[in-house]
């Protein structure tokens, strides 16, 4: 693809990938239909529609990943109400660049991945006589920035994975030392109570 980039005038073109629930939504930048590899591309999907925009790429920085605007155009209200449903958010979402070989017809290998991400805010974009469907595709280092404190030795998680285990109802302010450059034995797990009956802290072998 270097090659055909460097030679004149190459008929460049951008495509969508969502991987929706049971269902690829495989859109190009423009009209036509594109075979890339064994899929098939199209301008206009005969179900959800097609790509009104692209945004541009906004980077950060901190508590935050890179971003980027997509922008649909819906086929039906139906399709509308499907891809703002709840049940999409998640779904995986890659932006290629591609090359075309004028003479054959066929996309130069391998398109680059200019972007991959997935689904997260929607925002339906009413005017007259138009209805525009609005993601923000966050990238796949969102997930680095999500919190897991409460999915160890917390009631509610113990009891997503073991519906009614009531074991750690009891079990309060609960500490697990972890090792860290130290020859230490097996972490064991420390309680703290008030109760002056039992003392400030118990110490228990995990």
């Amino acid at each position: 693809m270097n090659t055909a980039l460097a030679g004149d005038r190459p008929l460049i073109f951008g495509c969508v990938e969502i991987n929706l629930p049971g269902y690829d939504l495989l859109l190009l930048d423009g009209a036509g239909e594109v075979m890339i590899g064994n899929r098939k591309f199209v301008g206009r999907d005969a179900i959800y529609g097609a790509i009104d925009s692209v945004g541009k790429l906004m980077d950060s920085g901190g508590e935050s990943a890179p971003v980027i605007t997509l922008t649909l155009l819906p086929s039906s209200d139906a399709a509308l109400a499907t891809l703002a449903s709840a049940r999409m958010q998640g779904a995986t979402v890659v932006f290629r660049m591609a090359v075309l070989d004028k003479l054959t017809g066929k996309v130069v290998p391998d398109p680059y991945i200019l972007f991959a991400g997935e689904l997260d805010i929607p925002t339906v974009k009413w005017a007259l006589n138009s209805r525009r469907l609005e993601f923000k595709v966050t990238s796949v280092f969102e997930r680095f920035f999500q919190i897991e404190e409460g999915k160890r030795l917390a009631p509610s998680f113990h009891k997503s994975i073991w519906p009614g285990e009531t074991g750690l109802d009891g079990v309060t302010f609960v500490e697990i030392p972890v090792p860290w450059g130290q020859n230490l034995p097996t972490p064991w797990i420390q309680t703290r109570t008030n109760n002056p009956a039992i003392g400030p802290s118990t110490g228990i072998k995990s």
